[in-house]
């Protein structure tokens, strides 16, 4: 490990870097494509590495290394074949991502952070409190890992596990990059979704940086007394603030943006709740996303049932706010949406 510390992790670079890190050892540019290519089609090793020559190869075990993964735990969904990966970090620390197949394709939830500092009241994933960011590298490796595990293509990435995107922007922007790149997984923007809890400042900064890439807002309310018992990042971004840079990015992306909204029972649910949503999003180019609250036993909290969220989502539609209920995979290994936290074998 130590060892380690004094060399560069190459899937931590973006291709742009890799060049530079090629060039700082005295070879060619294009190496770092070929270098670059061969990490996103899986290699484990420079050895792998078929088209460099020998002389390369053991210069770069010198000076660099291929971080990785290690599965700790899989659980695999009896109800939709959904999968959910416990992953161990270099340092120790672990992760979950969620590998779920649809008929369009197979998607993946990762993680951005071990843990996360955000404190929503409702969510198991910031439970332990954050832990650290994860690498460009350490996110896009959720992604060649379970690929390699499941033989299976992943052709849509959601940026929804553990953490917040948003406070890990640059590490986000780098693994995006690489990801969308050609000699990388050749993932378009638009199959790239990224679900933030309303980071006013970084909302407008993603308008700029990735118009294409989905946005996705966990509001949860429209209230702002409501919001900030169940979201404390409602204290610094008030609700109609929160709105205004959505409205923003809606503008200066032109793309849709959707709206998260976890219903608790006799909490968010309730008529007075959703005819107050109504009129803060009325006008605004959006998708309300409804998802019974999942089963978290710490949070006290009950979610509302299906049947009542199909009523809300018709209810939206009549006055003009496009609304569906989000399939649930994975309820059943805590693999739904804020079930994700860090691996309990960290805490046995």
């Amino acid at each position: 490990m130590l060892e380690q510390k004094l060399k560069t992790n190459l899937k931590d670079l973006t291709l742009e870097q890799m060049k530079d890190f090629f060039l700082d050892q005295g070879e060619k540019a294009f190496r770092a494509r070929q270098v670059f290519s061969w990490i996103y089609r899986g290699a484990s090793s420079f050895e792998d590495m078929t088209d460099l020559s020998k002389d390369l190869r053991q210069k770069l075990a010198k000076h660099a290394y291929l971080g990785t993964l290690q599965i700790l735990r899989v659980q695999n969904s009896r109800k939709d074949g959904t999968r959910k990966y416990l992953l161990g970090l270099e340092d120790g620390n672990t992760i979950e991502s969620v590998f779920m197949k649809y008929k369009y394709g197979n998607s993946i939830c990762v993680s951005s952070q071990a843990g996360c500092r955000m404190g929503c009241r409702f969510c198991a994933s910031g439970m332990d409190g954050l832990r650290r960011n994860l690498t460009p590298g350490e996110i896009a490796d959720q992604i060649l890992t379970i690929q390699k595990d499941t033989g299976e293509t992943i052709s849509r990435i959601v940026v929804m596990g553990t953490g917040e995107p948003f406070d890990n922007y640059n590490n986000l922007k780098a693994f995006i990059e690489n990801v969308h790149q050609k000699e990388g997984l050749n993932i378009s923007l638009r199959n790239i979704t990224v679900s933030t809890c309303g980071i006013v400042p970084r909302i407008r900064e993603f308008a700029e940086d990735l118009k294409q890439v989905n946005l996705a807002v966990s509001l949860h309310s429209a209230d702002n007394q409501t919001r900030e018992g169940m979201m404390p990042i409602c204290r610094r971004y008030p609700v109609e603030t929160l709105l205004e840079a959505c409205r923003d990015y809606t503008q200066a992306a032109g793309r849709r943006i959707t709206f998260e909204y976890a219903l608790v029972k006799d909490k968010n649910d309730t008529k007075e709740q959703i005819d107050l949503l109504i009129k803060r999003l009325r006008g605004m180019l959006c998708h309300v996303n409804l998802i019974p609250l999942n089963q978290v036993t710490e949070t006290g909290m009950a979610g509302s049932n299906r049947n009542h969220a199909l009523q809300i989502a018709a209810y939206l539609e009549e006055h003009g706010i496009p609304a569906t209920v989000r399939r649930e995979l994975g309820a059943d290994i805590d693999a739904a949406c804020g079930q994700l936290r860090l691996g309990e074998l960290e805490k046995n």
